[in-house]
């Protein structure tokens, strides 16, 4: 009997806490910015934590075809995980569509060597990082925040070349930057929060994730001041390598 019982206890905590983390799920948003692409995004992927395996990112790329890809930060905190990365960026680039990325907190952990080479793998397979800087794609502005909590954000700096006229998309890793953002965009996708990871009531009342996690803004849609932005559930884990009623996402943006 006790065998049973620990057998159910044990299918039970997998369930419940690890299956999450591989369930992948694609989720689907249409904002009516009249730029007539779809972008994908993927975010959060911890590569030391990840359960999605990269040719499936290759496969779910290459069903869906989006016009563009961005990568919203944190991809490893630690040097020895660089390979790893390397190995998701090169199975993320090699349906052959344009990606374009931002660090985050967890890759600022990185001592500055490794991040330079964090930066350097990812330029080698062709994804460009946006730090603080913008770059001018098709009709439109694609604008890279630096990561917040970090203290990397420099929004005028990201901002400086870009041409108000014209849409813009930008991407962060933190939300927290987006009160800081002093000028109309056309759209923000963000990460970061996990959507929680665990999702326990009032979870971000005693675990200081910012202003917005702590007023209920930590995944999904929402229109900000300035524009209506997205925050990504994340498709990894930071911490327990586990999730509890929250999914693992990467998102198709039909814009």
């Amino acid at each position: 009997m006790s065998l049973i019982i620990l057998c159910v206890i044990a299918a039970v905590i997998y369930f419940l806490l690890i299956f999450p983390t591989q369930w992948l799920k694609t989720e689907r948003v249409r904002s009516s910015c009249g730029l007539g692409i779809r972008v994908l995004q993927i975010s959060d992927l911890h590569v030391e934590k990840l359960r999605i395996a990269p040719g499936r990112l290759t496969r779910l790329i290459q069903e869906e075809a989006p016009d563009y890809i961005v990568l919203s930060g944190d991809f490893t905190q630690r040097s020895r995980h660089l390979p790893k990365v390397q190995r998701y960026a090169e199975a993320i680039t090699k349906p052959g569509i344009p990606v374009f990325a931002v660090l985050g907190n967890h890759d600022h952990r990185l001592n500055p060597a490794a991040l330079q080479e964090l930066i350097r793998i990812l330029d080698n397979v062709g994804i460009q990082v946006l730090r603080n800087q913008s770059t001018v794609v098709d009709h439109f502005h694609i604008v890279g925040i630096d990561d917040y909590s970090s203290r990397k954000s420099k929004v005028d700096q990201a901002f400086e070349h870009v041409d108000p006229s014209q849409p813009t998309l930008v991407l962060a890793h933190d939300p927290n930057v987006i009160p800081h953002i002093q000028r109309r965009y056309t759209y923000l996708m963000a990460g970061h929060f996990h959507g929680k990871q665990f999702n326990v009531p009032l979870l971000f009342r005693f675990i200081n994730k910012g202003r917005l996690a702590a007023a209920g803004i930590y995944k999904g849609m929402h229109t900000g001041t300035h524009g209506p932005f997205y925050i990504s559930k994340g498709i990894g884990q930071a911490g327990v390598n586990a999730r509890f009623l929250i999914r693992s996402e990467v998102t198709l943006h039909e814009l």
